[in-house]
């Protein structure tokens, strides 16, 4: 991060290369210091398999889905796909399903080409759409976005038109990390209950008769 950015921004944003062989350990690092121990998680997958480009966020659903992760929910796979004409409708489902959720949003974008590769951790929402021009609503309270490809003219035959090698690999490294971080979720619970837990546990407490 540069000095720039830390002194006149306040959201933070993490990148990442694909290819970097701490990527997951640093990405997972990043989550647990900033998702809130006491919140439900919930993974927002956007995008759709009928665009290689946009592929990303339903691929990454897809290989959590198969992950069977314990302690985060995972909307938007390439069976169930979360896309422009079903967004908000998805976000209301969310909303009614979980108790004050913590929203990931992921999605695929575009940029500049030495940032083809990059994976972006950022504070604050992704904003979906925003490569083809289109409004729809934003997603999360973090974000994270796979630059899958080049940005600035015709963004929708780019992403028509992106490889799906790049793609794939990119997908297979986000949900690793998420698979991890789904395993500390779990290790802290255990080594912290929740406040719920510990009332169970005092309620259930009998005391020694003297």
């Amino acid at each position: 991060m540069n000095l720039k950015r830390r002194l006149f921004s306040q959201k933070q944003e993490e990148r990442y290369h694909y290819e970097d062989e701490k990527m997951i350990l640093h990405m997972t690092q990043t989550l647990k210091e900033w998702v809130p121990a006491n919140r439900d998680v919930v993974i927002v997958c956007i995008g759709t398999d009928r665009s290689t480009g946009d592929s990303l966020g339903p691929l990454i659903g897809s290989l959590l889905e198969d992950a069977n992760l314990k302690h985060i929910k995972v909307y938007g796979t390439l069976d169930e796909p979360v896309h422009a004409v079903n967004l908000q409708e998805k976000l209301d489902i969310i909303k009614e399903r979980h108790r004050r959720p913590y929203i990931i949003g992921i999605d695929a974008c575009l940029g500049k080409v030495s940032s083809v590769g990059n994976i972006i951790l950022g504070e604050g929402p992704v904003k979906p759409g925003a490569a083809v021009k289109k409004q729809l609503p934003d997603v999360g309270e973090i974000h994270v976005t796979g630059v899958v490809n080049v940005s600035g003219f015709m963004e929708y035959f780019v992403l028509q038109n992106t490889r799906l090698n790049i793609v794939m690999h990119m997908a297979k490294r986000i949900s690793k990390t998420f698979e991890n971080f789904d395993q500390q979720i779990g290790l802290n619970r255990t080594i912290t209950p929740s406040p719920e837990a510990l009332t169970k546990k005092w309620n259930q407490f009998t005391p020694v008769k003297e």
